[in-house]
């Protein structure tokens, strides 16, 4: 029998005889024999792979959003490679660049740091991409992300609808690629135009990352000024953790003395103490509608035109801002 007949049977391309194929499969199930499907992938073109590329992979966003995309891929008979870039950009430009490396995944979801939106339009613009995070699409691929600007003003209003008069905001980035931090300031600013209150300016704090220690440093220097804040909007919940564990080490209390609201809605969040108030982005919706986009772009003869996908999102009111 030949190895044509045998590849047939197992792969379903052609018709044999009945006896043919129950000889062969006879065969398969005492041999245990299974199909490298990365070596019939390749023989395609494809290699049955998709890459997720990440700034940061301890960062718990980033990692409960990996398990969906994991999910998603899985079901859909995808791997999934993953890199972590720290937001390099040079890193971040070899996964987008002309002659990337295409033998290894089919396709890219990329939440990039370190490329700006100019850097992403000098890109190979055969690569199946779909973009994650604040780099909105310039026609040629997908961005998936939830509306900024209005989760944080949505955030900024509970603050002030609980009556505090002096809120901050920690997590600006005045930056190039800072867009996600830049988004966050202007629904801050929007939230307290709306109530027809002004922006206490000495209160929005930057921070080079979304993490506890720079949360932590930020509300130390809000606590250190002549009149301190009574309500933090905090760019993420990690950001929010650290400026609890600031708040309680200097002898205050949350909410009492200083509410706190966080973004991400972060596992973590839900079991700290207090529990920490929170946006919450969909990331099952963000991770499937990723990964079908994305494959979609791999399997379509012509590719479709880019969208922009708005994740849906909602409040959580937790103890750290609890009436």
């Amino acid at each position: 029998m030949s190895s044509r007949t045998v590849s047939n049977v197992v792969n379903g391309y052609a018709k044999v005889t009945d006896r043919t194929r129950e000889r062969v499969q006879r065969a398969v199930e005492e041999l245990g024999y299974r199909p490298n499907v990365l070596a019939r992938n390749l023989a395609q073109g494809k290699s049955g792979q998709i890459a997720l590329v990440v700034p940061y992979l301890d960062t718990p966003y980033f990692s409960e959003l990996l398990q969906s995309v994991l999910r998603a891929a899985r079901a859909a008979g995808y791997t999934v490679l993953i890199d972590q870039t720290d937001g390099d950009p040079e890193h971040e430009r070899a996964f987008i660049a002309h002659g990337s490396r295409r033998l290894l995944f089919d396709g890219v979801i990329f939440s990039p740091l370190g490329l700006d939106q100019m850097a992403l339009a000098d890109r190979d613009p055969s690569l199946p991409l779909v973009i994650l995070g604040e780099r909105s699409s310039d026609g040629t691929f997908d961005h998936v992300g939830i509306d900024d600007v209005a989760a944080s003003r949505q955030a900024t209003d509970h603050l002030l609808g609980l009556g505090r008069r002096r809120v901050a905001a920690i997590g600006d980035q005045p930056y190039a690629t800072g867009e996600a931090a830049q988004l966050r300031t202007r629904g801050f600013r929007e939230a307290h135009e709306a109530r027809g209150q002004a922006v206490h300016e000495d209160l929005v704090i930057g921070t080079p990352r979304f993490n506890r220690p720079d949360g932590a440093h930020a509300m130390a220097r809000l606590l250190d000024l002549e009149e301190p804040p009574d309500a933090v909007f905090c760019y993420s919940d990690l950001v929010a953790l650290g400026a609890i564990h600031t708040i309680v080490s200097r002898g205050l209390r949350v909410p009492e003395d200083i509410a706190v609201i966080g973004y991400d809605d972060i596992e973590e969040g839900a079991f700290s103490n207090p529990t920490v108030s929170t946006v919450s982005p969909d990331k099952e919706w963000i991770a499937a509608t990723a990964v079908e986009r994305l494959l979609l772009r791999i399997t379509s003869p012509t590719p479709p035109p880019g969208l922009e996908l708005r994740a849906p999102h909602r409040l959580i009111i937790r103890e750290s801002s609890a009436r």
